[in-house]
């Protein structure tokens, strides 16, 4: 569901806490998110304040982000007004979706100094917006609102702020029985519409709780009007303030689960909703947490990679195709030493044979089961030339076949190639892209679209790696695309380290950064290798596993393919649970 006003009011809650509290350090992942380390009296945490147009949220984090090299402008902005600055004040507008946090700061001069965040959550209008103290004067905003854009509110530097246009509904909290049994005697349409147009901070799904707890039996007039009558009001209002009661005195119940339609839903206050397996959770930043996991990145991936999918998905076609056409040929080609047979027994039985025969039949001497052989011969042609085609054919198909064998092996490894991109495709993360697509830049697949000159083009000599500890507390290495496996097997890893892969099936390169481990270790990185391959939702999956002194790149092969010896193989089951609770992190 889309973040209401009732979670948002439990995050600011929630955020009280942070109150004094030191902004150590300000990141910025990607466009639409910042992330405040803070410092606090229990120890560091990370605050997240996300514009994502689907996804918009505030909350507590544990997650690791990626982050530029370069930090963008909005970021620069706010380390310099907001970096080593206190939280002062986190309040929430009303019962919206609008969180401000005011932030003071002493600058360089000495001077003290207060800013204003405003986060506005509120879908694909969803935006940061750095203000002065006042909140009047805008610095700059994470997304900028043009005239162009928008006529009534213009989010740009130097420019005033404007709230976003008031909706004029009823305060949740505020409302007493008798004005909400009157409100809900004029109501025309159904009661969930009618609490989301009437009631600010509710979302359909809490107006939805609201009837459901309310068990209201909804009865009709002849032309559709709807009857509610006081009995009906009164049950509304016992929901209502069963509901809204706990949010009133800052008491909440985050859980999540799966809806009736099998959606997955979370709210701040407690669900009849969820009919089983229900999650509860401590906080609402560990609900929305677990709730929105990594589903951010995940849709900027696909959006990110959907031409690069295209384009592998069209070249691995083109190449089935080309090598169907191959094996046709092959087939045809295999067909070479009849052609000489019959050439060679026509120049033996010229003496027999008139220009206008279109098929002759002589006696086999190659084959002791065939007696005779019917021979088909061109009419136009004279007996010599007739023979004399069939030997050109020969030799035609003859040299053919070593152009046929070393066009299927290219064939067969730019399929396998692509194989490999497209399942790396499918679990990459932002600062995988990257490295794939320059991959394809280097292997003359795409076109560099980088606007730097020659002389300063990027060259990703460290690709990043992922990291798990096994535990047993040995390092074990993941390579996500061919450019992080090539690192990783041929120029990082030790002669003595452990290299696993599965067996005949495209998959990431797993490295065992130790000599000296475990049954556990070696389980848990054939399980990581199984898991990062075509195989993730099989079971019984072979892996295997030798010395990297073992593994070689022939010459020429194209990136992160090697051969290797010595082997041996293990057969898992990726266990998704148990690899998501390793710990893991990000090396450059």
């Amino acid at each position: 569901m889309a973040l209401d006003g009732i979670v948002t009011r439990a995050i600011v809650h929630e955020l009280q806490s942070s109150i004094g509290a030191r902004i150590n350090k300000i990141y910025q992942p990607n466009q639409h998110d910042i992330l405040f380390h803070l410092r606090t009296r229990e120890g560091g945490t990370k605050l997240l304040l996300s514009a994502n147009p689907t996804y918009p949220r505030v909350h507590m984090t544990e997650h690791s982000f990626l982050n530029p090299p370069e930090a963008p402008m909005f970021c620069m902005l706010m380390r310099k007004h907001c970096e080593g600055g206190v939280i002062e004040e986190i309040s929430q507008v009303g019962m919206e979706r609008v969180i401000h946090i005011r932030v003071r700061q002493r600058d360089e001069l000495g001077d003290v100094s207060t800013k204003k965040i405003i986060i506005e959550l509120m879908g694909r209008h969803s935006n940061i917006i750095l203000t002065d103290a006042t909140g009047e004067n805008i610095l700059d905003g994470i997304h900028h609102i043009t005239p162009s854009i928008s006529s009534y509110r213009i989010v740009m530097p130097g420019c005033s702020y404007t709230e976003p246009p008031a909706q004029h509904k009823l305060n949740p909290l505020d409302i007493d029985k008798d004005a909400f049994i009157e409100q809900c005697k004029s109501i025309e349409t159904d009661p969930i519409s009618w609490m989301v147009d009437t009631f600010s901070g509710l979302s359909p799904l809490i107006a939805q709780e609201i009837c459901s707890r309310s068990a209201l039996q909804l009865q009709r007039t002849e032309d559709d009007s709807l009857i509610l009558s006081s009995s009906d009001c009164e049950a509304l209002w016992n929901a209502f303030s069963e509901v809204m009661g706990p949010v009133g005195q800052q008491q909440y119940a985050p859980m999540s689960g799966e809806n009736a339609k099998g959606k997955m839903i979370f709210s701040a206050v407690p669900l009849t909703l969820i009919k089983e397996d229900a999650k509860t959770f401590e906080t609402i930043s560990l609900c929305m947490e677990d709730y929105y996991g990594d589903k951010a990145e995940r849709d900027t991936v696909k959006q990110r990679v959907s031409d690069m999918l295209r384009f592998l998905q069209n070249e691995r076609s083109k190449n089935i195709k080309k090598l169907d056409h191959l094996q046709g040929d092959l087939d045809e080609a295999a067909d070479a030493d009849q052609f000489r047979i019959w050439g060679e027994l026509l120049f033996a039985s010229l003496h027999t044979l008139n220009k206008g025969d279109t098929s002759v039949e002589l006696i086999n001497f190659y084959d002791e089961d065939q007696a005779t052989i019917t021979i088909p011969l061109d009419p136009l042609l004279n007996p010599s030339d007739n023979a004399q085609r069939y030997f050109k054919k020969y030799n035609k198909f003859k040299n053919s076949l070593v152009v046929i064998d070393e066009q299927l092996k290219k064939t067969n490894e730019e399929i396998r190639y692509m194989d490999d991109l497209l399942q790396q495709l499918s679990y990459a993360s932002m600062s995988d892209i990257d490295g794939i697509r320059e991959e394809l830049v280097q292997q003359g697949y795409l076109r560099d679209r980088s606007k730097k000159s020659n002389k300063k083009k990027k060259k990703i000599d460290r690709p990043t790696l992922h990291m798990y500890t096994s535990s047993e507390g040995i390092e074990i290495y993941v390579g996500k695309n061919n450019l992080q496996n090539e690192y990783l097997t041929n120029k990082m890893a030790s002669s003595n380290d452990t290299w696993l892969h599965t067996k005949d099936i495209p998959g990431s390169h797993v490295v065992i950064r130790s000599t000296d481990f475990g049954e556990a270790t070696l389980d848990e990185a054939s399980q990581l290798a199984a898991y990062y391959s075509q195989a993730k939702h099989s079971s019984s999956v072979p892996v295997d596993y030798t010395l990297i002194r073992h593994v070689h790149k022939p010459n020429g092969a194209k990136p992160g393919f090697v051969i290797y010896d010595h082997q041996k193989t293990l057969v898992v089951t990726p266990n998704e649970e148990h690899i998501k609770a390793m710990p893991s992190s990000i090396k450059n």
